[in-house]
């Protein structure tokens, strides 16, 4: 019978003794078949969860937020177990690919707009990461890119003083703000009159929001988005993205701008889209590009300008943003 060796290297006092041992070759393809089916359970489960749409626990959060990057490594172990032979194992993985890409593919597409001729908003957020984000870099990008309303998160008292000396509120002289130490602290600037309004219920201080005068009769409303970060406390995440209000013809257009701590492979944030919202980021195609990195993980877009789905999308970029673990994200709305 076929034998394969593995040569065991074992360390006896002042010398080295080698050791041979046999393994039946049958039990090597076992232990490779097993390695592999262990590989792709995982994929296989997370797959199931965003199927059926359930978020789940704390890591099954987490790990959903990089379904993109697991169409990737399901490919990888199909490659793989077909190389080996081991076909039933390379048609799931096979199958789980095919599967996330059809989930997935779609965000790198753009969807046609609808032909409005109303007034332009453009809407940059910023999660400043407990104020460490670089104020300069964040009041030009409101000048390269003529902002109209800007949302910061994890806006501290110190962030503003930062801001103010970088010549932000010379630019957008109004605001709603509420900074707090380190992630809770949260504000509105703009460039035209705001008048504060309560539409995130119990989350209204950390994400606040209010009325926005554009001129010639024409309002919007805007919030400043950002709910718990589901890895602290994932009870919190819910319910302070329930807080998030409806977009209807009842009211003023909506828009909700921020860090949402969630992806479009969320059960929770594409209920969100339900409540009359688009994604700014995905239609333009291009609601793959990663927003946040905590430098272990790859990045992924959890941060997002979602726009009263009567109004049109013209433009959508992801802004390098120094000091912080989020880029920015800018969006420019056409109002019907």
């Amino acid at each position: 019978m076929e034998t394969i060796t593995e040569t065991l290297l074992i360390g006896i006092l002042d010398g080295m003794v080698i050791e041979e041992r046999v393994v039946p070759r049958g039990a090597g393809r076992k232990l490779v078949s097993g390695l592999l089916i262990g590989a792709v359970v995982p994929f296989a489960v997370l797959t199931a969860l965003r199927l059926v749409g359930y978020d789940g626990n704390t890591y099954t959060i987490a790990a959903l937020a990089l379904t993109p990057y697991a169409g990737i490594a399901t490919l990888v172990l199909a490659v793989l177990a077909l190389g080996l032979r081991r076909w039933w194992i390379g048609v799931v993985a096979l199958v789980l690919t095919c599967t996330i890409a059809s989930l997935v593919l779609p965000r790198a597409f753009a969807n046609e707009q609808k032909a409005l001729d109303g007034k332009h908003v453009r809407v940059l957020a910023s999660n400043m990461l407990g104020g460490q984000a670089d104020p300069d870099r964040i009041v030009g990008y409101v000048k390269e890119h003529r902002v109209d309303v800007l949302s910061l998160t994890e806006m501290t008292p110190e962030a503003i003083a930062g801001l103010e000396r970088a010549g932000l509120f010379q630019v957008l002289p109004y605001h709603v703000l509420h900074p707090a130490e380190w992630a809770s602290g949260s504000g509105l600037v703009s460039r035209y009159p705001l008048t504060p309004l309560k539409l995130s219920g119990a989350s209204d201080y950390k994400q606040p929001s209010a009325s926005v005068d554009l001129g010639d009769g024409v309002r919007i409303e805007v919030v400043a988005v950002h709910p718990a970060a589901p890895m602290w406390d994932r009870h919190a995440w819910v319910d302070e993205a329930k807080d998030l209000p409806y977009a209807d013809a009842e009211h003023d257009i909506r828009i909700l701008a921020g860090d949402f701590n969630a992806s479009l492979d969320h059960a929770l944030f594409r209920e969100l889209l339900t409540r009359g919202y688009v994604d700014a980021a995905d239609q333009l195609g291009k609601a793959l590009e990663g927003t946040w990195t905590n430098g272990l993980v790859p990045p992924v877009p959890i941060d997002h300008v979602l726009a009263d789905k009567r109004t049109a999308i013209a433009d959508f970029k992801v802004l390098d943003t120094p000091g912080s673990d989020h880029d920015a994200v800018y969006a420019e709305i056409v109002l019907p």
